[in-house]
């Protein structure tokens, strides 16, 4: 079996949580982005990096960005955590906004989280309020899609939408990472 590091940085617990049952289910080693560094990180053969979706980006993964470098021949698989209910669009959108042109190969998978809007920071309130006026005032006299409609709702009503059954594609893949 070859070695796993799965790392994850969580703001509210999302994160953490898919990185939990990605652990259990597969095993290998659990990390905070803030416990391990890269020299550690070098010693496994697969890594798996997760973080929560932020304005499309990726919470933390500039650590694996700014370490690509010393990766280089190690399986890296990505996950991030948000609120959308998931969209073909969105796998592009992540990619664009976190790899560059030398990282776009690495698989990179969305998960949808949980969003409670009386534990959020005010930083992040704000940003929200924000996002959500600029998005009802571009769409005036416009047919809503399907997912921004469930995104709106998401964001006025919160949710946990966490589920083991998201996890699927990923542990497939890894199956094959692992028979390789």
């Amino acid at each position: 079996m070859k070695s796993t590091a799965i790392i994850y940085q969580s703001k509210y617990g999302s994160t953490r949580k898919y990185a939990e049952w990605i652990y259990e289910a597969i095993g290998g080693d659990l990390y905070k982005k803030s416990e391990i560094s890269i020299n550690k990180l070098k010693q496994y053969d697969v890594i798996i990096y997760g973080g929560g979706l932020y304005l499309w980006k990726i919470l933390g993964f500039s650590f694996i960005k700014n370490n690509y470098k010393y990766l280089e021949g190690k399986e890296i698989v990505t996950f991030s955590v948000g609120v959308s209910p998931f969209d073909t669009g969105i796998i592009y959108e992540i990619k664009e906004n976190n790899f560059p042109e030398e990282m776009r190969y690495i698989p990179c998978f969305y998960l949808r989280g949980s969003f409670d809007k009386c534990s959020i920071t005010l930083k992040d309130k704000i940003i929200i309020n924000i996002l959500i006026k600029i998005f009802y005032n571009d769409k005036e006299n416009k047919q809503y899609e399907e997912w921004e409609k469930l995104f709106l709702d998401s964001m006025n009503s919160g949710g946990d939408w966490s589920s083991k059954e998201y996890l699927k594609p990923i542990l497939d893949y890894m199956d094959i990472i692992y028979k390789r």
